[in-house]
């Protein structure tokens, strides 16, 4: 059922040279999210407005009112929040990459996605106004997508006591299953909400200011401690858990706070994006063909390179058919795909 992933326990070192790559990519995401839109803004004047805001810089970016506005209240959130989802994804995919042993894992694959999506249905159906900015969708899909989770993790202990990984993504697909029949009768049932539930569901980075960022900040923050703290842990997961416990490794609780972390982080992403596909499966594999498998290298690249590709997928979402916008999940979909396809042959290969 899973696809163990090369041992790797030797001394990996991060090299400065991919932090410093990941850095550009990340900035040069954010600058191109900031200065690049349906309204045309000149890049040297929106660098300049950003340094004036610098408590030792006084510089004259030169843009009006009205544009200075559209930097601070429309663009630079909406970059914002579209970095840190990206790197959140990207880090929890690697994450469950890892305690699964499985390179195809993507942060929904424990049912947080249809755990989600059948919160956001259930809120939408039954309270009329709550796909308001800040209403109750974001928080009936973290509740959804933590309890679908919280589901699976039970299921998958009930047999003998003991979430093992071929357990657990088998507990995964059943509770997804389940969920997503609920979600659709739900649908059927008030096919007037159709609409709505498929707009949240398809992905989306619109932000109403910066709450939106104050409210996944800080579940990202706590996620990324957690992850980046158990990144040697995963290498030593990868040799199996009899001989990751002969090397001092309590494997049950290291993989239980690894999935617990990663799916808070997917959660709250999920929360104020909606369902954003493939982040978590293309930016970790890339990575790993990069620099090897070791996550001490993977988990840190991940959330930059990560962050770098979301951002720069939304600038896509609102240009190709500018001045309306594609579904995020869509961008993410179309380059996704075929490169799930090309994971999966590569996989088939080196297993042949």
């Amino acid at each position: 059922m899973t696809e163990a992933v090369p041992p790797v326990l030797g001394v990996s070192r991060l090299r400065p040279a991919w932090l410093l790559a990941g850095g550009v990519a990340v900035l040069a995401a954010f600058l191109l999210g900031v200065a690049v839109g349906p309204v045309a803004l000149r890049p040297a004047g929106v660098a300049r407005e950003l340094l004036d805001r610098l408590p030792w810089v006084d510089v004259d970016s030169g843009l009006a009112r009205q544009e200075a506005a559209i930097v601070w209240d429309l663009r630079l959130p909406r970059v914002t929040l579209g970095l840190v989802v990206g790197a959140v994804l990207s880090l929890s995919g690697a994450s469950y990459q890892g305690v699964f042993r499985n390179p195809l894992a993507d942060p929904y694959l424990l049912g947080a996605a249809a755990g989600a999506g059948l919160g956001v249905t259930a809120v939408i159906v039954s309270v009329p106004g709550s796909g308001e900015p800040l209403g109750l969708v974001p928080l009936a899909a973290f509740a959804g997508a933590l309890g679908a989770v919280a589901l699976t993790y039970a299921l998958g202990a009930a047999g003998g006591g003991r979430a093992l990984p071929a357990t657990l993504i088998l507990a995964g697909v059943a509770v997804a299953s389940f969920l997503t029949a609920i979600q659709t009768y739900l649908q059927q049932r008030h096919q007037d909400t159709i609409r709505q539930v498929y707009s949240w569901i398809l992905g989306r980075l619109s932000t109403a200011g910066w709450s939106e960022v104050r409210v996944v900040v800080p579940y990202a923050v706590v996620t990324a401690v957690v992850l980046l703290a158990h990144r040697r842990a995963l290498d030593v997961l990868a040799v199996g858990d009899e001989e990751a416990a002969a090397l001092g490794l309590h494997p049950r609780r290291a993989r239980l706070l690894v999935v617990v972390a990663a799916s808070l982080g997917t959660a709250a992403a999920v929360s104020v994006s909606g369902l954003i596909g493939f982040v978590g499966i293309i930016v970790p594999h890339t990575v790993r063909l990069l620099v090897g498998p070791s996550y001490r290298l993977i988990l840190p690249l991940s959330i930059l390179f990560g962050a770098a590709f979301l951002a720069l997928a939304d600038l896509l979402a609102r240009m190709v058919l500018s001045p309306a916008e594609v579904p995020i999940g869509v961008v993410t979909a179309f380059f996704g795909a075929p490169f799930f396809v090309l994971v999966l042959r590569t996989s088939r290969r080196l297993t042949a």
